[in-house]
Order: structure tokens, then C-alpha cells, then sequence
């Protein structure tokens, strides 16, 4: 369990600090084989057999490897428990290192849309639907979260919020609400997405978003000519958010979350609610579009987000902002998507590079070609979840 001390929060009352970062992604688990995979510019994941059409043929998935021992040390009874957990346990420790300092009321926020897929398939099917009950608890949506909250003695507020793909964006606007109204001291956020099976891929692949079949950096393009779509990646993200740290990486200044009201899958065309969530970011982080340094990217490298969002760049931000998206080279991580490109740019604010995704066609003007040195300044963080759940959060420097 976390001591408590007596603290003061005075100091960053206007925005929400990030302390800490965990994850866990194709690249392998930590932090650190994150950054060195994104620097590499080497897409994570492989050719898998059985993935691809009819279970007969390979398909590229950036799969969460297994083998390590950064596993084997974390416990829980499924790879989707031990992934959330290691993620929760790095923030956890890095934020501690930071200087944080745990108040009373400790919340929890886990973002995820599918929740433990493997397991829920094995229930139905070799199971036959049916376990011991201490068994069946582990596939309730709020028992990782019951494990969390007692392994780290945390008292606040514990909930599940799923927006598709826009979910981690939504998870730290609740805490920055839960932050602002008292309801939690600090909130960690968690987002699990270990949903890469083979019925998953192919069913996002009969969608027309998805592709299996090629290399991600020949099929996922964001921005650039010859895109398909995306493919298929898995992450488990964590972050602690806290205004009683000593060293915080950056800070969440605000953010905005509307509905298209539009369609079940695709965006609507006329880009109003998609502007009008990020114009609402801006005011209520009180930044002009002028400041903003980076746009980084839903990006998934489809035909309709590509031109959303460059719509977007050019008439809300001018075309000014730098253009960025790593879903290249981490995959499509569903519910833990932005989470997975938030931690890229938190960690550039601390190191001084942005690890943005090779360019490898012709290309938006302002689009990155791979690592590039960091300007500072503002960021902002666009997702477009399926069901036309639009958000936008603003990162920035904490002082």
C-alpha cells in the first residue's frame, strides 16, 4: 500500500500534471522498448499463421510478444490482468520516482471497449460456459479494476469507460472532472486492449478498414498516397495524474468529446462536430490554434480519417500545427490507441523527440518523416472513435 503525506496541490490548479507512464505494446513491456521501437522505425508485431482468411493463411498483427519476463514477474491469470497490471505497476513506480505523492482518495479509470476476448471465448467455448464462481468474477468488467485498487490500497472512485477508440482521450477528460470537483486526489488511468484475435482482424478487415495482408508501412499510411487502412496492434497504457508531483512530464490542459449523431462506422462528411470537438478543446485548455505545435493524428491510414483530419489541420489549426501518427508502427490499438500515442508525445516532452513514423510515399506538406527533434509548445491529441465519438485533448508544458 502507497504512504500518504501531507500535501499541497496549489501549484498546478489549472492543469492536470501527468507523473507517471506505464505500457505494454508490441514492441514489449516497459516504456523503454516503446521508445527505442518507435526510434527504430521498424513497424512492431509479425506474420502470424492463422490469422489471415479461413484461419489457413499469415497476417501481420503487432501482437503484445510473449516470453518475457517482465511478464512472468506480474501476476494475474490472464495475459489481458498481467498487461494492465504491469502497465498500472510501471506508472505507478515512475510517478513514486517523480516525486508523487498519493493523497486519500486515489481513483481508477480503466478505458476499454472488448475486455478480456481470449478469455470470454474460452468461457463460451471450452468451458462451455461454465467455471467456479471465484472463476467467472475474472470476466466481470470490474474485477481488474477490484485487484488494482486493492493491490495499491487505493480508495477513490473505480470505474469503466468505453468510447471506442476515443476512450483513453475520454478517460483523462473524467479524471480532469474528477480532479477539478474533489471527487479523487489523483486519478491513475488505465487502457487494456488485448482484442488482436483472428475473428477481430477479420472482421475489421471485411469492414474495408483493416489490413492483414502487407507490411504495415506499404498498407498503413497515414496522410501519404497509397494507404488501405490499418493494421492490428495490442497495448495495455497507464498514467498518473496528479497535481502533488514533484517532476511531472507534461500536462493534460484540457480536451472535448462530441458525436458525429452521423453513422455506426463512418465519419460524417461535413466535419462539424469533428471541428467543432476540437475548437472546444482549444477553449477550454485557453489556447489559441496559433500555439499549437503538433497535431498528432487519429491517423489510422483510412480514406475518410486522412481527409477529416487534414480538414481539420487546415481549418481550425491553419495548417500550422507539425502532422504526426504512429499507428504505422504500434498498429491499431483499438480502446488503447491514443493512449499508446499520448505516452510517444509525453515522453518527447521530457527527451526532446518527437518519434513520428517514417514517411514512405508522397505525403501531407506537414507531415513528420520519422524521429524529429522536439519544438516544444502544445499538442494536441485527435482520436475518431467508431460510432462518430469525436475527442480532442490538449498536452503542454506544466509551468
Amino acid at each position: 500500500m502507497l504512504s500518504m503525506t501531507p500535501r499541497s496541490d496549489q501549484q498546478y490548479q489549472d492543469r492536470m500534471p501527468i507523473a507517471g507512464i506505464g505500457v505494454v505494446s508490441g514492441y514489449g513491456w516497459g516504456r523503454e522498448a516503446l521508445w527505442t521501437g518507435l526510434h527504430s522505425g521498424k513497424p512492431a508485431g509479425a506474420w502470424y499463421p492463422g490469422y489471415g482468411p479461413g484461419r489457413d493463411e499469415q497476417a501481420w498483427v503487432a501482437l503484445v510478444p510473449e516470453g518475457a519476463a517482465a511478464e512472468a514477474d506480474t501476476p494475474g491469470p490472464t495475459r489481458f490482468v498481467r498487461a494492465m497490471r504491469y502497465a498500472v505497476r510501471e506508472a505507478v513506480d515512475d510517478a513514486t520516482g517523480r516525486g508523487w505523492r498519493p493523497g486519500a482518495a486515489v481513483g481508477l479509470i480503466h478505458a476499454s471497449v472488448l475486455d478480456d476476448v481470449r478469455d470470454t471465448r474460452q468461457f463460451n467455448t471450452t468451458d462451455q460456459g461454465r467455471r467456479r464462481s471465484r472463476d467467472f468474477l475474472r470476466l466481470l468488467p470490474s474485477t481488474p479494476n477490484s485487484v488494482l485498487m486493492q493491490e495499491f490500497g487505493f480508495h477513490g472512485p473505480a470505474m469503466n469507460i468505453s468510447v471506442a477508440c476515443s476512450s483513453v482521450n475520454a478517460a483523462l477528460i473524467t479524471a480532469r472532472m474528477w480532479l477539478d470537483q474533489g471527487m479523487a486526489d489523483d486519478v491513475v488511468c488505465v487502457s487494456t486492449d488485448l482484442s488482436a484475435t483472428p475473428e477481430m482482424l477479420q472482421s475489421f478487415v471485411d469492414l474495408g478498414v483493416a489490413v492483414s495482408d502487407a507490411d504495415p508501412l506499404e498498407a498503413c499510411r497515414p496522410f501519404q498516397e497509397g494507404s488501405r487502412g490499418f493494421t492490428f496492434g495490442e497495448a495495455a497504457v497507464a498514467f498518473v495524474l496528479s497535481r502533488a508531483v514533484e517532476r511531472p512530464y507534461c500536462a493534460v490542459l484540457g480536451g472535448a468529446l462530441n458525436n458525429d449523431a452521423y453513422h455506426v462506422a463512418s465519419v460524417d462528411p461535413g466535419y462539424e462536430q469533428i471541428m467543432t470537438c476540437n475548437r472546444q478543446a482549444l477553449d477550454r485548455s485557453r489556447v489559441d490554434a496559433s500555439e499549437v505545435t503538433y497535431y498528432n493524428a487519429h491517423g489510422p491510414g483510412t480514406a475518410q480519417c486522412d481527409a477529416a483530419e487534414s480538414a481539420v489541420l487546415e481549418q481550425v489549426f491553419g495548417n500550422r500545427p507539425h502532422l504526426l501518427s504512429v499507428k504505422p508502427l504500434v498498429g491499431h490499438c483499438m480502446s488503447a490507441a491514443a493512449g499508446v500515442e499520448i505516452i510517444a508525445t509525453v515522453q518527447a516532452y521530457e527527451r526532446g523527440t518527437v518519434p513520428a513514423s517514417p514517411v514512405v510515399a508522397k505525403a501531407h506538406p506537414r507531415l513528420l518523416d520519422g524521429p524529429a527533434p522536439f519544438e516544444g509548445g502544445i499538442t494536441v491529441k485527435s482520436s475518431l472513435g467508431l460510432g462518430g465519438n469525436n475527442s480532442a485533448v490538449v498536452l503542454g508544458p506544466v509551468g
